[in-house]
């Protein structure tokens, strides 16, 4: 019988950050529509949100994203923020 390791990897997989995911409860033009884009154009427009609204917006991914062993399929405040953390470890500044 062989025994199973579970390393960080395991409980933190490669994100696909191409998936869709919508971005809900944020301004668009004159009222809160949600945007449906890629995990990382979600993110990069939350990230340029102001806090009100920061606070208020849910992300909704086309896929489950496993962070530190958890799974989940919508985010709200600090769950995109520990995304968009991701999402800065994952992109090198010179890619934007």
């Amino acid at each position: 019988m062989t025994e199973g390791t579970w390393d960080e990897g395991a409980k933190t997989p490669a994100i696909d950050w191409l998936m869709s995911a919508a971005l809900e409860n944020v301004p668009r033009g004159d009222g809160d529509m949600a945007e449906v884009t890629s995990l990382k154009g979600a993110v990069r427009a939350w990230i340029d949100l102001d806090p009100a609204h920061k606070a208020a917006a849910t992300l909704t991914v086309e896929r489950a994203v496993r962070i530190d062993g958890a799974s989940a399929t919508s985010f709200t405040a600090d769950g995109i923020a520990v995304l968009a953390e991701r999402l800065s470890e994952a992109t090198p500044s010179s890619e934007g």
